[in-house]
């Protein structure tokens, strides 16, 4: 890990480079092995897990935070979001990143070990179809078409099922496996249930072996983060998303604004609200929400006359996008409520 600051770097972060160069780091102390920065006063050790779709955005926050509180660490894991809420809710990390909500039996194990927490939004995140480059027929799929396509029990083979004018040629489909986060968002947003969808498509958990899929078939179609495709844009088509309103790609004007829908999707952390009987967890958290210091202004992330707080930032730093400034307000209300009757 290195000894500065990450916002001393210029531009943005892959997911992809990002948990390339951590991985030979190793996850187990990722964002704890800063060895300069400030001493604020504050000492002590935070653990986070969780998701590890969120885990670059998780680590990028909390190694900021610990330049500026050089002695508290914060070790953060990416387990997975389900693993993640396995331990958190068992009471052995004080913060989950999730790349959804808690699950009604994930609640039901925190309520049975006594252990109340609280949700909040951090980062966006956007899911793209993408086909091959070849393809030179489609650039929109409505919602209800990508529910025909992909939904259970479909019946569409060919891309002239879906439009007569389209080739008589089948699809090679491509998409995340139900271990994924993302399967379950894309899922339940266009099939209409969690874990709807055909049984004849590639599933993988790596979305890299997703890409590479599309782009070897000139009649493929495919999904995964938006990120992904902007890292691999020579290789894929995007295809736009008709909701009822127009074609829309998801990029970071299209996905922060909100019109890119329904594939644009919340990232979460949750807290032990018992935590925050100890102020470095309170500082950590409330850092999230914190406006930037001044040092972060790559102009490829934060935009002329634009204040960002460091979950804003971080969030385009490692290749997601922004939440709206009202819901960092609502997440710094959330979290200075729920401190307060932690602490009273």
């Amino acid at each position: 890990m290195g000894n500065e600051p990450i916002s001393g770097s210029d531009g943005a972060v892959s997911r992809r480079r990002f948990l390339l160069g951590t991985a030979s780091a190793g996850l187990t102390g990722l964002a704890g092995c800063l060895v300069r920065g400030e001493d604020s006063g504050l000492e002590g050790e935070i653990r986070m897990d969780g998701s590890n779709t969120v885990l670059p955005h998780g680590a990028v926050v909390s190694e900021e935070f610990q330049w500026r509180n050089n002695r508290v660490i914060v070790p953060v894991r990416g387990s997975g979001t389900g693993a993640g809420f396995q331990r958190f809710c068992n009471g052995d990390t004080h913060a989950q990143n999730a790349s959804r909500p808690i699950l009604e039996d994930e609640q039901t194990l925190c309520e049975s070990n006594g252990i109340d927490y609280l949700e909040l939004e951090t980062a966006l995140d956007g899911l793209a179809v993408f086909a091959n480059p070849d393809n030179d027929w489609c650039d929109c799929l409505t919602v209800d078409e990508l529910q025909q396509i992909w939904e259970s029990g479909s019946d569409v083979e060919t891309w002239s099922d879906v439009r007569d004018e389209w080739p008589d040629e089948e699809f090679d489909l491509y998409g995340r496996d139900p271990a994924s986060g993302t399967f379950d968002y894309f899922t339940e947003e266009i099939s209409g249930e969690i874990g709807d969808i055909r049984s004849d498509y590639s599933a993988s958990a790596d979305t890299n072996v997703i890409v590479r899929g599309v782009r070897g078939s000139q009649y493929s179609l495919g999904f995964g983060g938006a990120g992904y495709y902007y890292e691999n844009e020579d290789d894929l088509k995007l295809i736009a998303v008709d909701n009822g309103d127009g074609c829309v790609k998801p990029d970071r004007e299209t996905i922060e604004s909100g019109e890119y829908q329904p594939l644009t999707r919340p990232l979460y952390t949750y807290f032990r609200t018992d935590a925050f009987e100890r102020e470095e967890v309170r500082a950590f958290a409330r850092f999230y929400f914190e406006q930037i210091d001044g040092e972060a202004t790559e102009a490829d992330i934060v935009e002329s006359g634009e204040t960002l707080s460091w979950t804003e930032w971080a969030a385009r730093r490692v290749g997601y996008y922004a939440i709206p400034d009202e819901q960092v307000e609502t997440g710094r209300q959330k979290l200075e409520d729920a401190i307060e009757e932690a602490t009273a």
